[in-house]
């Protein structure tokens, strides 16, 4: 029986172009029905599909579209339903965001590769970091900080000069942006179920945002972070390049 295949596309034209193009070709049926979900754009619509289609049964296979493409496939209208077939997965867990802003509102979201605290105004961000309970930095100056998953740790977060974390290993990264005080600190490695607390400091003159996978909470004075087990993306790749080997090879790039 031949697989079933849902595309989705992002706006761009040359993956509207593609879905068209696949779609004369392999056909369609709606996402809750498929047993494949194409992604067919970057990184971006590729973060965006997994984020709406959690609670669907079916993995997601991304063809790059787009730009970089780190967590896509590369694109080819041929032999698609037999790539689909030899694709080998992945399960990612993403990471539980709870943000309160300075009028007491709670926020919360996911993020498959980091949430991110960055300042907000001209002032440096003053934020003070809470690991499992215990106060561990009590004031950082810095730009902004970070925790990321393994997955999203060649992100922004190896922007950041933070460290590539291998697929499957049990730890997040805390990474700081352009630390002022401590000059020195880059971050920390903490055990994958650690809850991480920032609170912001003087958050009225040296105001923060936080991002989940780019969603964007605007005035936060407190951010928790921790690993969210109970939620699987199931994402799929040619064997060969899967995310175990683009993280080893992003390293000697």
């Amino acid at each position: 029986m031949p697989l079933k295949i849902a595309f989705a596309a992002s706006r761009a034209p040359v993956a509207q172009t593609a879905r068209a193009a696949l779609l004369a070709r392999y056909g369609d049926v709606p996402m809750p029905e498929a047993d494949v979900i194409v992604a067919l754009g970057g990184d971006g619509f590729m973060l965006q599909t997994l984020h709406s289609t959690q609670g669907l049964p079916a993995p997601v296979y991304g063809m790059n579209r787009g730009t970089i493409g780190f967590l896509m496939n590369e694109y080819s209208e041929s032999g698609l339903e037999a790539r689909l077939e030899a694709a080998e997965e992945a399960t990612l867990n993403p990471l539980s965001m709870t943000a309160w802003d300075r009028d007491g509102r709670e926020h919360q979201a996911l993020a498959i590769n980091e949430v991110s605290l960055l300042r907000a105004g001209p002032q440096a961000a003053k934020l003070r970091i809470t690991v499992d309970g215990r106060l561990r930095m009590e004031e950082l100056v810095c730009d902004g900080a970070l925790v990321a998953t393994p997955a999203g740790s060649t992100a922004y977060n190896y922007s950041a000069h933070g460290p590539v974390l291998p697929i499957g290993s049990d730890v997040l990264a805390l990474t700081a942006v352009a630390a002022f005080r401590p000059r020195r600190w880059r971050g920390a490695l903490l055990p994958k179920m650690a809850k991480v607390r920032f609170d912001v400091q003087e958050f009225e003159k040296r105001p923060v945002m936080a991002e989940a996978d780019s969603r964007s909470i605007r005035f936060v004075t407190s951010v928790e972070i921790q690993s969210e087990p109970s939620v699987e993306h199931r994402i799929l790749f040619d064997p060969g390049h899967g995310l175990e080997e683009r993280l080893i090879s992003e390293q000697f790039t």
